[in-house]
């Protein structure tokens, strides 16, 4: 096991300002665009330290707790692998241009690879495709790029799967009651896992969903309506509140990860409504679990952050070395992570695992 370094944003420029006094205005100079990059989100940068490998991570933000944890999964591997990494993030999902600046970053740090939990799935492509043909390997890490192919590998959750597994189990614990469907999705962009976890979800509850690839399509009149949260405790509370006025007898919900149903339910629990009313979720974090466990939260879809940046970082670690790819689970187009649904109430029919369980297994 060989150590790695983790650069500070100040990393390069500072050794660019001790080489002489001839270089420092050349140094400066970087150190602000270093900083301007850190406005925008950037964490982690700096160029390579002695021979180590560069490599990137770049999430969508830097509080999600999912992104904190894959943070970490990241940094444990890099030491074990012996490489350098650098971390970048934008101030909010859907901040693409963080994400842009971040990749000319890495390609100009002639870094050997990246992961991306890409902020808009379509937009960034063109500058992945900069990165690849500058022979830098592109991992797409939770979020698949849009078109898929536009990394050259993915490492995620089946998000699909994952709405499907809360949508069967809400099927079930309704036991035929007539639904009033709340969505509470991530932003308007349509990005892919938003929209295959609302997909997902309708499915499995039995929704007729039309288009895979859109949200809000269906005419089932279950459906009161979707909004959006931004993957937010504040933006699931608006959002809730914005359906309940559409419709009072809502009693499902449906959220994109669990800060969101978080929201959902102060805001249900302000208009009297958080004990008849089911929410489910996606993430398996370790406050989204206490909720499950304090019936906040019926069930949700643990995700395994840390393993997407383990298997990340290992991958890069290998290409730079003998230059292989990382290859798909068998019948997918991606390395599938996996996914469990974690409940206290389990239904006929479903494998769930319990809070005990999602307590010794969660994140963040």
């Amino acid at each position: 096991m060989t150590s790695a370094t983790v650069n500070t944003v100040a990393g390069s420029p500072l050794r660019a300002l001790r080489r002489s006094r001839n270089l420092r205005f050349a140094g400066v100079a970087s150190l602000a665009a270093a900083l301007a990059l850190s406005a925008c989100g950037g964490d982690d940068a700096g160029s390579g330290s002695g021979d180590q490998p560069i490599v990137g991570l770049i999430t969508k933000t830097d509080t999600n707790p999912f992104f904190v944890k894959m943070k970490e999964g990241a940094q444990q591997a890099a030491r074990e692998q012996g490489v350098e990494l650098q971390t970048f993030a934008g101030k909010q999902d859907g901040d693409n241009e963080a994400q842009v600046q971040a990749i000319e970053n890495l390609i100009s740090s002639g870094a050997k690879g990246f992961l991306i939990t890409p902020s808009d799935s379509k937009a960034i492509v063109p500058s992945l495709d900069k990165a690849r043909q500058a022979g830098l390997l592109v991992i797409a890490l939770d979020t698949p790029t849009d078109p898929a192919d536009a990394a050259d590998a993915t490492f995620a959750t089946d998000n699909y799967q994952a709405g499907l597994l809360i949508g069967q189990w809400a099927k079930a614990k309704l036991a035929g009651k007539p639904a009033k469907i709340a969505l509470l999705d991530l932003d308007p962009n349509g990005v892919s896992v938003d929209v295959q976890r609302d997909q997902g979800f309708l499915e499995g509850f039995g929704v007729d969903v039309k288009d895979k690839t859109r949200i809000g399509d269906e005419s089932d009149p279950q459906i009161v309506g979707h909004d959006v949260t931004n993957g937010a405790e504040d933006g699931g509370r608006t959002a809730m509140e914005n359906l309940l006025q559409k419709d009072p007898s809502i009693n499902l919900v449906y959220t994109i990860n669990e800060p969101a149903a978080a929201g959902a339910y102060q805001a249900l629990k302000a208009a009297g409504r958080e004990r008849d009313v089911t929410i489910v979720s996606v993430d398996g974090g370790c406050p989204g679990v206490d909720n499950v466990k304090n019936g906040i939260i019926g069930a949700t879809s643990m995700q395994f952050p840390l393993k997407m940046a383990q298997l990340g970082i290992e991958s890069i670690a290998k290409f730079a070395n003998d230059g292989t790819k990382p290859e798909t689970s068998e019948g997918k187009d991606f390395t599938d992570t996996g996914v469990e649904l974690i409940t206290d109430e389990p239904q006929s029919g479903l494998t769930s695992k319990d809070t005990a369980w999602g307590t010794q297994n969660c994140w963040g």
